[in-house]
């Protein structure tokens, strides 16, 4: 077989990802009451199938007030942990390392699902569906938006509850067998609420300039970090730029990296926006370049994502050293087998399906025998 980099294995502490592939986390808004069930064992068991390295699962509430809607899963009960427990276990045994996605949505929470107006729970989606909205905390009253309820500011003692929060939720998570766990603070949710300039008014420790905004968000990573074993990753995802003048930049992100490096961090996962909503630059390289930079100036392992579709481009940031792993999520979606067929385009042998579970291998490597034999002799 080719191997070709994308394909090479990546050593994470004591793990070993058999290639960079990994399904980014992906909200389905599917639970009840927080709980997994039969629509995310099917969701994520067919990128195990597929090829993927790593299969994360989708951002994970904390705290039932730290949901983005009420289909949002969660960790914040003991109750939760079976049926996470055996996605996991599903993982594991066709290839993927299990990881698990962590957050609190701040001022993001109470809102309504997507395809139900996405704007703030009301009053109306109480009596329709009985999913009133709850009071939402962030770092400071700044409205996520315009359509969103004023989130409470915390104060020492919200604060200290959800560092319990967080605490409780990564324990619950290493016992429903996830070896990889990444820390959401991207997209305007709490921890990225702290971090950019344009949401963090706060007057006291944890606001003001670069070194008190980051304050919080370290003191959670460093308690996730803290629980989860020696021999395990810890991911984090960021916001690399709000896109706003003022806002959070690339600068900010590489010396952002550089202490989550110093604080146990193993790969960072370079997104970008949610503050504001502005619109970033349409091409294909918009967000890769700031996995690059990461990479390439904090020394740190990054995640490249965002409108990834070509195996030769997943291929390219991996060569080139922009990049450690490459993240698919709506592409995953649309082929829940991109890298069985990547590995194909990038020049595996037509004849080989080592990749592939067993079961449809063996019927495919027939089919591809039976096809070869009907070519026409040319000699």
């Amino acid at each position: 077989m080719n191997k070709s980099t994308l394909f090479s294995p990546i050593a994470l502490r004591g793990l070993q990802a058999r290639n960079r592939l990994v399904v980014s986390p992906m909200c389905q808004y599917s639970a009840v009451n927080g709980f997994a069930n039969d629509w995310h064992f099917a969701h994520l068991a067919r990128f195990a199938l597929g090829g993927f390295g790593i299969v994360m699962i989708e951002a994970t509430a904390v705290t039932e007030t730290g949901r983005i809607t009420h289909g949002d899963l969660g960790l914040w009960s003991n109750a939760q942990i079976p049926p996470l427990a055996r996605i996991a276990k599903f993982l594991r045994e066709n290839g993927a390392i299990p990881a698990i996605q962590l957050a609190h949505a701040g001022g993001r929470a109470a809102s309504q699902r997507p395809w139900e107006g996405d704007g703030q729970l009301t009053v109306a989606d109480a009596q329709a569906r009985d999913e009133a909205p709850w009071q939402v905390v962030a770092a400071s009253a700044c409205a996520h938006r315009p359509n969103h309820q004023v989130p409470l500011a915390l104060d020492e003692t919200g604060l200290e509850a959800i560092r319990q929060d967080w605490r409780t939720a990564a324990q619950r998570a290493l016992q429903a067998g996830f070896d990889i766990v990444e820390v959401h603070a991207a997209h305007g949710f709490l921890l990225n609420g702290f971090l950019s300039p344009l949401t963090n008014l706060r007057d006291d420790g944890y606001g003001g300039d670069f070194e008190a905004r980051v304050r919080f968000p370290l003191e959670v990573i460093g308690i996730v970090r803290e629980v989860w074993p020696q021999d395990k990753p810890v991911f984090v995802r960021v916001s690399a730029t709000d896109w706003v003048e003022g806002g959070w930049s690339g600068d900010d992100t590489v010396e952002f990296a550089k202490r989550l490096r110093a604080l146990g961090v193993d790969v960072v996962d370079c997104s970008s926006g949610g503050i504001g909503y502005p619109s970033p630059p349409i091409a294909s390289d918009y967000q890769t370049n700031f996995a690059a930079r990461v990479h390439r100036e904090s020394g740190i392992k990054s995640m490249a994502v965002r409108l990834i579709s070509e195996p030769t481009a997943a291929q390219t940031l991996i060569t080139d050293g922009h990049a450690d792993l490459v993240a698919l999520g709506r592409e995953a979606l649309h082929n829940p087998q991109w890298p069985l067929h990547a590995q194909r385009a990038l020049g595996a042998d037509p004849l080989n399906y080592e990749l592939w579970p067993i079961q449809a291998g063996h019927w495919l490597r027939n089919r591809e025998r039976g096809r070869q034999a009907m070519k026409p002799n040319k000699e």
